[in-house]
């Protein structure tokens, strides 16, 4: 089957949005940064993040391939955005673990969260993208632990949070592989409030 009318329309489509004022054109960027993100993690759930190409993603998202790299620089990129707004909702969760206000309360709500998007998070942290999703989640943990955290701690702040996005990552890489399916909801939000309440990352320090 020939491209050429896709390639016309795609042409056709193209010299539209140019001449779009500029709301216009904002709003189909959004659009198809969107559907992008959308197809990608659409992609992931059905197979390793090593394996889909741009075309593919263009491909799901019906989205021209020259329009991609207007969004972004590669697959690479695509996938900090996607992990970037996917950990703000888990970090948003892992908030009052901090506070340490009903810890077993929050651990389970971020339980729930992922267990509901249990194929996604699984290629997120177990697949390709999971050194991004890591990274991810420090930086913004970083950015937000230091509102966050009580005074008097005899942790520093920074390594209480490279221990505390470890076990919460850890803990649900090990949860959402294959062989770990079976494990519940509860169960593994028992097994990681102990961890975490466990830890070296709260209460007076040793001495003091």
């Amino acid at each position: 089957m020939s491209r050429r009318p896709q390639q016309l329309s795609d042409r056709v489509s193209h010299n539209a949005a140019t001449a779009l004022p500029s709301s216009g054109r904002d709003a189909r960027a959004v659009r198809s940064s969107a559907a992008l993100q959308t197809a990608l993690l659409a992609l992931i759930e059905r197979k390793p993040l090593e394996q889909v190409t741009v075309r593919e993603i263009c491909a799901e998202a019906g989205i021209h391939y020259a329009t991609f790299f207007r969004h972004h620089a590669g697959k690479e990129a695509l996938l900090e955005h996607v992990a970037a707004e996917q950990i703000d909702r888990l970090v948003a969760l892992t908030l009052p673990v901090l506070d340490r206000v009903d810890s077993h309360a929050a651990v389970l709500a971020l339980c729930r969260y992922v267990s509901e998007r249990r194929v996604v998070w699984a290629a997120l942290l177990t697949g390709g993208a999971a050194a991004a999703m890591r990274g991810e989640l420090l930086r913004i943990s970083r950015d937000v632990a230091p509102e966050r955290a009580p005074a008097g701690d005899w942790l520093p702040l920074d390594l209480a949070v490279n221990c505390s996005v470890s076990l919460i990552f850890e803990t649900l890489a090990w949860w959402l592989a294959p062989a770990n399916e079976a494990v519940g909801i509860e169960e593994v939000a028992r097994m990681l409030d102990r961890l975490l309440s466990s830890s070296m990352l709260s209460g007076p320090q040793p001495g003091g």
